[in-house]
């Protein structure tokens, strides 16, 4: 091949295994494939000038600061802190994702083994008896003489001792054990983040999944206190009509809307169930296993205006580098960069250096004599000539590889930012709804209660009354359900951003 050194002009007297080692020693340091760059995520210069919402739902952002990994406390519930230390260390999608991990880690010990030579040692007692007419007596035959106490000798067993030393090692000349390494490595990095990622993941979808099933629970307690009042009512109607003040109608609508309020149970209560058997999954739970712990009330009353930190989540520049998907994308773009260095190593020629020393006697007594000793160095050399383009389609292959990787990595980015922007107009939507429904729940509450004296009064019927009742009702489960999508939004925020929880144990 060009610009390879001549053997036999730089050692004419070295020999082979000369020859090989200077042929080693030029070619040294050689790497094939382009070198990583690591590439720059693209972010806005602050956090409202990349947004597709309308003006009034841009989020009001800290700079400065960022949320805490364990961003789940600001909800105040300690049941919820609870479950999310023990998710954190029984998940079976997080076990998963930590075995990967490992198994990454493995892979690269493997690969950086290639670096060094293989060292053996071996050895053999056996008994043997050569054939009276095999290729060891051929040439017998042909000398002549007394062939038959020859042969006779020849062919009585014999018991052959051996035991030795093997080493080989076959040099990086053109990088490839480097860049194979190099992979390996962006392999382990690419599991890490993926285990980042898989942290966030289960936090994330646990908040969510508790959040889901304290706002059914708080349905459920309110529906309830509703169905309490209207049975109430219902009686004092029932009284009343048998007393004649009010005519059957009344006490009709009444039992028809009790009817319809009491068929809004069961569904509650199966949405309560299924809520209970997602967070038992996600801990790696049976269903029921969880339902004394969960089946709580949640807190009385009503959440404050403001329940949630201010959003401080750091530069944008910062955000991007956090998020695990991203860094998962680069770290697959580098191992796909480092694989077309392995591919192009295979192009070229290789050298592999080997060497045996050992001893070999049939005789037991001679055995550790230092005649019986045998050795032997026997350097090799591939050239690859043809094998109809294979090696140059794995490397245009790889090649390949690498630009879906790149472009990967920049579709990762640009959802990233597509989720966050999402991610922080929901919620400052949700912050604005709930602040409406808050005074309507608070207008629809004077209402009924306005009406309700009023018909007391004989001033309105009894539509009015159970307008204004269906209106506070529905006012009062509307504001429960926005409360909880307000924080299900912050959970959402806090996974848009990549802020995934501390590691709460050691890696595998």
């Amino acid at each position: 091949m060009p610009g390879l050194p001549s053997c036999r002009k730089t050692l004419p007297h070295a020999g082979l295994a000369g020859c090989a080692l200077a042929l080693t020693f030029t070619l040294a340091g050689c790497t094939m494939g382009p070198d990583f760059a690591r590439p720059s995520p693209t972010a806005p210069d602050d956090w409202t000038s990349w947004s597709s919402a309308d003006e009034s739902l841009r989020a009001r952002v800290d700079s400065e600061g960022k949320l805490p990994a364990e961003w789940w406390r600001a909800l105040g519930d300690p049941v919820l802190d609870q479950l999310q230390e023990e998710a954190l260390q029984a998940s079976p999608d997080l076990q998963t994702a930590a075995l990967h991990f490992a198994q990454a880690r493995v892979q690269r010990s493997t690969v950086a083994a290639q670096h060094g030579p293989d060292i053996g040692a071996s050895g053999a007692v056996s008994r043997q008896r050569q054939s009276e007419y095999g290729a060891g007596v051929r040439m017998i035959d042909a000398i002549g003489g007394d062939r038959s106490a020859l042969v006779d000798f020849l062919s009585e067993p014999f018991t052959l001792y051996q035991a030795g030393f093997d080493a080989s090692w076959e040099p990086d000349l053109w990088g490839r054990v480097r860049r194979s390494i190099e992979a390996a490595d962006a392999g382990v990095a690419q599991q890490a983040a993926l285990y980042d990622l898989a942290r966030l993941s289960v936090a994330s979808e646990l908040a969510r999944s508790y959040i889901e099933l304290r706002t059914t629970q708080r349905q459920i307690r309110l529906l309830r206190e509703d169905l309490s009042a209207l049975e109430g009512r219902l009686r004092i109607l029932e009284a009343m009509v048998r007393g004649g003040v009010v005519d059957h109608l009344d006490l009709e609508r009444q039992r028809t809307e009790v009817a319809a309020n009491k068929a809004q149970l069961p569904d509650l209560l199966a949405r309560e169930g299924a809520g209970i058997n997602q967070i038992a999954l996600l801990l790696g739970e049976p269903p029921g296993a969880l339902r004394e712990l969960l089946v709580s009330k949640p807190k009385e009353g009503q959440a404050p205006e403001s329940p949630l930190p201010d959003l401080s989540l750091g530069l944008p520049s910062e955000a991007a580098l956090r998020r695990p998907d991203i860094r998962a994308a680069e770290a697959r773009l580098h191992q796909a960069t480092a694989s077309i260095g392995v591919a192009q190593a295979e192009l070229y020629p290789s050298i592999r250096l080997g060497a045996r020393f050992g001893y070999e006697s049939y005789l037991s007594g001679e055995f550790a004599d230092w005649g019986s000793r045998s050795w032997s160095v026997a350097p090799s050399f591939s050239l690859p000539l043809f094998d109809q383009g294979r090696r140059r389609s794995v490397v245009h292959l790889r090649e390949l590889e690498q630009q879906e990787a790149a472009v990967n990595y920049q579709q990762t980015v640009l959802k990233a930012w597509q989720e966050i922007d999402d991610a922080l107009s929901a919620y400052t939507a949700e912050q604005q709804r709930m602040r409406q429904l808050t005074m309507r729940e608070r207008s629809a509450r004077e209402a009924y209660e306005l009406a309700q004296a009023r018909y007391d009064g004989g001033v309105i019927d009894f539509i009015g009354v159970l307008d204004s009742q269906r209106a506070y009702l529905q006012a009062r489960r509307d504001l429960a359900v926005s409360e909880g999508r307000l924080a299900t939004r912050y959970v959402m925020i806090n996974k848009a951003v990549g802020n995934a929880p501390a590691v709460q144990s050691s890696l595998p």
